[in-house]
């Protein structure tokens, strides 16, 4: 009975398993809170329920540790804490014992390649841990990760994400919340990454056993203020003013700052080639365009009408890191 468990059932986890989940006859999630493990428990993804357990990075219970057991695939998207990886941290072990597992596909980020003044790179290039743009903690993350796998002569597909958007989680709905800035940093660019051609490259890494790197990102890296403003565009209202960079800081957080520390472009030739996805939303254009005519925003604006709970103020991309995407 192939069985799959997701440890960190985040934006990008939920997504996969309810366009590709169906390979698997028994799904797991793990979550770091009681009150959204019973929220996602009581879900449906892709019309079928997800089985539920808690998993804090600090101790597992015999329920998670049966899971790790019986796992034919594991789908890591807990992000490092306080400098490593919770999963590795308490289950290593059991993961070293699972006698079923077959498959590791570990969520990671292109914050971990190092600034490469806007060149374009691919997986080939180097990355030191002490260099990486997001902090080490990832790319150390990638690296036991990749111990571990070969310990256990195992596939371990580590996929490094761009900014991920989509329902619910874009720049439109940055836009209505009045959380869209539009940050004036000559020659800074990022690539991003639509949540489903994220799923499909999960969906490849399992089906091929895929083992190594790949940058899932689409085709085109743009700075982030042309992006907020082709979103307002799409809308028809007008984009917030350019703010020179210099001033960013009277207005953003540390961490929505960090996301122009540094700029590459990342090349998606292996995501093509070595996984064979065809990328549904080539640019954040295609993404947006699709989201605007499913009425994602308005949706989002019906969801605030009803609960006006402020959001906390985040920069371009900070929804789109993998530390947020649990998943």
């Amino acid at each position: 009975m192939p069985m799959l468990v997701c440890l960190g059932l985040g934006y990008c986890a939920r997504h996969y398993v309810t366009e590709f989940g169906q390979r698997f006859d028994r799904i797991v999630g793990t979550s770091r809170s009681a009150d959204e493990m019973a929220a996602l428990a009581a879900r449906r993804f892709g019309g079928r329920t997800v089985e539920m357990q808690l998993f804090d990075g600090k101790t597992a219970s015999p329920e998670v540790r049966a899971a790790i057991a019986d796992a034919e695939a594991l789908l890591i998207s807990a992000a490092p804490a306080d400098g490593a990886d919770p999963v590795l941290a308490v289950l290593e072990d059991d993961i070293l014992r699972a006698d079923a597992l077959r498959m590791i596909v570990l969520l990671s980020t292109l914050g971990v390649y190092a600034d490469s003044n806007g060149a374009w790179i691919d997986e080939s290039a180097e990355v030191i841990p002490d260099l990486a743009r997001r902090g080490s903690a990832r790319r150390e993350a990638e690296m036991a990760w990749q111990a571990l796998g070969a310990r256990r002569s195992l596939p371990v597909a580590i996929l490094r994400l761009g900014g991920i958007y989509g329902p619910g989680q874009n720049a439109m709905i940055r836009l209505q919340r009045g959380a869209a800035h539009r940050i004036a940093k000559p020659g800074h660019v990022s690539n991003r990454v639509h949540v489903f051609d994220v799923a499909q490259a999960i969906g490849a890494a399992f089906e091929r056993r895929m083992d190594g790197v790949v940058n899932v990102v689409d085709d085109e890296p743009t700075s982030p203020s042309e992006h907020i403003a082709f979103a307002a565009a799409l809308m028809g209202v007008e984009p917030p003013p350019e703010i020179p960079f210099a001033d960013a800081h009277k207005m953003m957080t540390p961490f929505a700052l960090s996301f122009y520390e540094g700029c590459i472009r990342a090349r998606n030739d292996k995501l093509k080639n070595a996984l064979g996805v065809t990328v549904r939303y080539p640019t954040f254009r295609e993404g947006l365009r699709a989201l605007h005519e499913a009425g994602d925003h308005l949706a989002a604006s019906e969801r605030r009408a009803v609960v006006a709970v402020p959001s906390p103020l985040a920069g371009e991309g900070s929804a789109s890191d993998p530390t947020n995407a649990s998943g």
